[in-house]
């Protein structure tokens, strides 16, 4: 896409499709709703509905703002989603602490295998798509700034990098991000998505270490249970 035709685009509201981050959010409440139920006093965290609120809200949000369309209305629309996505990691993030924090101390879901896999399971696909989500958004700007960008700015794709194995004005969607979140949350190290700023490698940092220590401690205390 050349300039004229992003500032076009851009213009007009031409982003991406909404949907396929607030299904994949519609997806996380099912299970996190779920685990509630099935552990409702046994939870990661002390508010075990504090994580379904704030994901019910941002749901909301991307459906009636739409972020991965926003024009030159305004700025405020994506300040909100870029808070609530902000929100949603710091409760994952305590989530974590909260865990880890258990079992230590051997409370709570610790004292089961079952319950610590499933709770441990719900925690880091949290923060799995809590950082995909956070990643689509600070990239380059957001979705729209991003299509008048002809060089990658925060994070630079595979496809991006050999242009000729991506059709002409390939740029990354969420789906591209939510695989970037799961494969720095398993690698633990950037595989084929380069950060190339401060603030994309230090926010890949927290990922990967945050998924570091669940692994560690979870899978440890998981077989000792066993």
């Amino acid at each position: 896409m050349v300039p004229a035709q992003a500032d076009e685009a851009a213009e007009i509201g031409i982003g991406e499709s909404r949907w396929p981050p607030a299904l994949a959010l519609v997806a996380f409440i099912a299970l996190n709703v779920a685990l509630r139920a099935w552990l409702p006093h046994e939870g990661a965290i002390r508010l075990p509905w504090l994580v379904p609120a704030v994901e019910a809200v941002l749901l909301v949000a991307l459906i009636v703002v739409d972020p991965a369309n926003i024009s030159k209305r305004g700025n405020w629309p994506r300040r909100v989603i870029v808070g609530l996505v902000v929100v949603l990691v710091a409760a994952a993030l305590w989530a974590t602490i909260i865990l880890i924090y258990d079992l230590v101390n051997g409370r709570g879901v610790t004292k089961s295998a079952t319950e610590l896999l499933a709770s441990g399971a719900v925690v880091w696909l949290g923060n799995n798509l809590s950082f995909a989500l956070l990643y689509w958004l600070i990239d380059s700007g957001g979705p729209i700034a991003r299509l008048r960008q002809t060089v990658p700015v925060d994070f630079a794709f595979t496809q991006q990098m050999s242009p000729e194995l991506a059709p002409p004005g390939w740029r990354p969607v969420f789906l591209d991000y939510l695989h970037l979140g799961f494969t720095n949350a398993t690698a633990f190290s950037p595989t084929d998505v380069m950060p190339l700023t401060h603030l994309a490698k230090y926010t890949m940092l927290v990922q990967s270490t945050v998924a570091l220590a669940l692994f560690g401690l979870i899978v440890a205390r998981a077989v000792n249970a066993f």
